[in-house]
């Protein structure tokens, strides 16, 4: 069974900076697209970022000059480097994977802006 871990966020201030990390484990070949998604309580999950196998890279314009999204194809794993932080983006940060033909998320990790 395919499994996605999220890692790397917390609480932090307002201004600071996270790096999320979501590693993929299981049967999981062909992967196309990483993404990172966020979403609030009672509102719709939406995307901050993602990459694609042939390089390709989208970022939000709301976080596009603060965010980097990256990848490391050989470890299965994406990566999301969060700087200056703002408390409108204290959110649950969903990993999606794309492979074959299916989706794949995993179950989210908390970031908390304060401050």
């Amino acid at each position: 069974q395919v499994q996605l871990v999220e890692s790397g966020g917390g609480l932090v201030q307002a201004g600071g900076s996270l790096r999320l990390s979501c590693g993929a484990s299981g049967t999981i070949f062909s992967i196309d697209v990483m993404a990172w998604y966020r979403q609030a309580p009672g509102k719709q999950r939406k995307l901050v970022a993602s990459t694609t196998s042939n390089g390709g890279t989208y970022v939000s314009d709301s976080v596009k000059d603060r965010c980097t999204v990256s990848r490391e194809n050989a470890k299965k794993t994406v990566f999301l480097q969060m700087t200056s932080l703002k408390h409108e983006e204290a959110d649950v940060y969903y990993c999606l994977i794309r492979a074959s033909g299916s989706t794949y998320w995993g179950q989210g990790t908390q970031v908390n802006v304060s401050t």
